[in-house]
């Protein structure tokens, strides 16, 4: 377990698969992950989610007649659970200004060295790409796909004869150990989204 947040933090995570990064967050931040959200009502980080009692808001796409509508009523469910951080953790859907400006901030974990290999299969693109090395970036979200500031990264290299499968599997502890890393630092007042939206550098 990660050393312990300090009182009154509170973030939720947004899913669409597996789930195994928010596992990586609830084993460290027991206490602090205050809902589970996403669109894909069979995704297994929803089961996490209630395997670790966390609370759980699934909204369906299609209920909603636009991108705007649906992360309007995501943004209010989620805010109803009073979090001053959202975490995409494998959130396959572009967030909305309308999702996007209702939280001080909103982190993504990206399986690749932005901004290389942005969008959908980075992974995949990076074989494709014949590169030496990828690795995961954690950065803030904008409504741009992966174009947000970069707070945390680290490289991984692509070894011969590598498979999305193989080279998935060393990427996940890097994506774990980053994004615990990247919540601890946030609520630590190491990540300020003010200071990294508008340019300045960090210090």
């Amino acid at each position: 377990m990660a050393e312990k947040l300090p009182d009154g933090s509170r973030f939720a995570v947004l899913a669409s698969g597996s789930g195994s990064n928010l596992q990586a967050l609830l084993d460290a931040y027991p206490e602090n992950v205050a809902v589970v959200g996403g669109d894909k009502r069979d995704a297994f980080a929803f089961e996490r989610a209630r395997r670790a009692g966390v609370p759980v808001v699934h909204l369906d796409p299609k209920d909603f007649p636009s991108r705007e509508s649906f992360d309007r009523e995501l943004a209010e469910r989620i805010a109803s659970y009073d979090v001053s951080l959202v975490v995409g953790a494998g959130y396959m859907r572009i967030l909305s200004p309308v999702f996007l400006g209702r939280f001080p901030a909103v982190l993504n974990v990206h399986p690749s060295l932005l901004p290389a290999f942005r969008g959908l299969d980075a992974v995949g693109q990076a074989l494709r790409a014949g590169v030496e090395e990828t690795g995961v970036s954690v950065h803030f979200m904008v409504e741009e796909v992966d174009a947000g500031p970069v707070v945390a990264q680290e490289a991984v290299p692509v070894l011969k004869g590598d498979t999305k499968e193989t080279l998935l599997k060393r990427l996940h502890p890097v994506e774990h150990r980053l994004l615990v890393g990247a919540v601890a630092d946030y609520f630590r007042g190491g990540l300020d989204p003010e200071k990294f939206h508008s340019g300045k550098d960090f210090a």
